[in-house]
């Protein structure tokens, strides 16, 4: 018998990706539907949390807004859970609960346009277990925005930009949105929530 080198007898790997993606989660139409609904509803500053505060900052440039399900939006809500719960399944198994911060319509323009480095979670917040971020711009209708994250191991990965596309990754996971140089990309966010990790 071949002796282990290691000093340790691990019950479980770590199964967990650094992120995943489903392509054509929504359609064309369906993406300009969305634009139109955030853009009906009015855009507003983004606001970063520091110190239990909402404030403006440099770190961010954009404008946002609230979509819940009585915003003609149950069908995205479904869509969005659907997905996420298939997807969760094969590449993060966490334990999750549901959607209870709505969904975040954010709009960068150029020259500014951005989000710079940062995670998705924080003290006194929801416990954010996996973020979401959908594609609601046709990719070759802006320069910039690209949405970057970083696991610490592989390094900077740019996440697909094709329209519709939805994008899965841990909350804890440090990533960025490229400034928007020409043009202006919309992005649906939102963040899944469950029980304490442990």
């Amino acid at each position: 018998m071949k002796k282990s080198k290691s000093s340790s007898w691990d019950f479980y790997l770590d199964k967990v990706y650094s992120y995943a993606f489903y392509e054509k989660a929504f359609t064309k139409e369906e993406c300009e539907a969305i634009i139109k609904i955030a853009k009906n509803k009015g855009l507003y500053d983004s606001l970063i949390r520091k110190d239990k505060k909402d404030i403006k900052s440099e770190i961010r440039d954009s404008k946002i807004c609230w979509l819940y399900p009585g915003d003609n939006m149950e069908g995205v809500f479904l869509r969005i859970t659907d997905i996420t719960l298939n997807i969760n399944k094969k590449f993060f198994n966490f334990d999750l609960s549901g959607i209870n911060e709505g969904l975040q319509f954010t709009n960068y323009k150029s020259p500014s346009g951005k989000y710079n480095k940062h995670v998705d979670r924080g003290l006194d917040l929801p416990i954010r277990k996996l973020s979401i971020s959908i594609q609601l711009t046709d990719h070759n209708k802006y320069e910039g925005g690209e949405l970057y994250i970083d696991n610490g191991v592989e390094g900077r990965i740019m996440m697909n930009k094709k329209q519709g596309t939805l994008i899965v990754f841990p909350s804890y996971t440090l990533h960025e949105v490229m400034p928007v140089t020409k043009g202006e990309r919309n992005s649906l966010v939102t963040w899944v929530t469950g029980k304490q990790f442990k």
